[in-house]
């Protein structure tokens, strides 16, 4: 593994650590639902478990095909035009700073890069929605692995962090990377997923976290300009 993979790994799955409140923002709502889909009656947290492992095993698989997708997509690029490289690893940088504004609320211009996907994903919404409600993991599983495609600009940030990773391989593993860093956010339900939510959204943790990710994009910023 070279140190740009392995910076890179890194990177994503601070991003996904420190982008928790985003994904609450983003994921929330399905994940309540998943949550109290099921009767009273059959609500014990070993069910209710399964069924969020599940459906973020569907989210991750989907980040993950699309890593392997746009790292293919990156490594044709890179074979047909060689200076790409370069221009790739700008715009991941790029993309990293814009979403430390956003989380920091300092700017939130990145919301109309989501605009991009939603095209593709007023058709896959519907289906969906077919699914629920939930009650059992397949279905969950299925869930994911549609939600995986919700338009979300920080998703788009570490897409393009794969795209320049130069390997189908390479963007899959990022895109892993990435994913593993929602999980906490997105598996704690009940109480705790209300504390987590406060606590994420407080301003304080929001300041914190973009300053995280400016560093992060720093970080990476430095072999492109040859100090590393």
């Amino acid at each position: 593994m070279t140190e740009l993979l392995a910076a890179g790994l890194i990177t994503a799955l601070i991003a996904g650590l420190l982008g928790g409140g985003h994904c609450i923002g983003m994921c929330g709502g399905i994940v309540s639902a998943l949550s109290f889909a099921l009767p009273p009656s059959r609500r014990h947290p070993a069910r209710i478990a399964a069924l969020m492992l599940s459906y973020n095993i569907g989210r991750i698989s989907s980040y993950i095909l699309a890593g392997l997708l746009v790292g293919g997509l990156g490594q044709l690029l890179v074979g047909q035009i060689q200076p790409i490289t370069t221009l790739l690893g700008w715009l991941a940088t790029i993309m990293l700073v814009l979403m430390a504004f956003y989380i920091g609320q300092w700017w939130t211009g990145l919301t109309r890069v989501e605009a991009l996907g939603k095209h593709l994903w007023r058709y896959l919404e519907p289906l969906g929605r077919r699914l629920m409600p939930v009650s059992h993991p397949g279905q969950a599983l299925l869930i994911g692995l549609i939600w995986g495609w919700l338009p979300c600009g920080l998703v788009y940030s570490m897409l393009l962090l794969a795209l320049s990773s130069g390997s189908s391989f390479n963007g899959g593993l990022l895109m892993l990377a990435f994913g593993l860093g929602t999980l906490p956010t997105l598996l704690v339900t009940g109480s705790l997923a209300r504390q987590l939510t406060s606590l994420l959204r407080q301003p304080l943790w929001r300041q914190l976290s973009a300053l995280l990710l400016l560093g992060f994009a720093i970080w990476q910023a430095l072999p492109l300009l040859g100090l590393k």
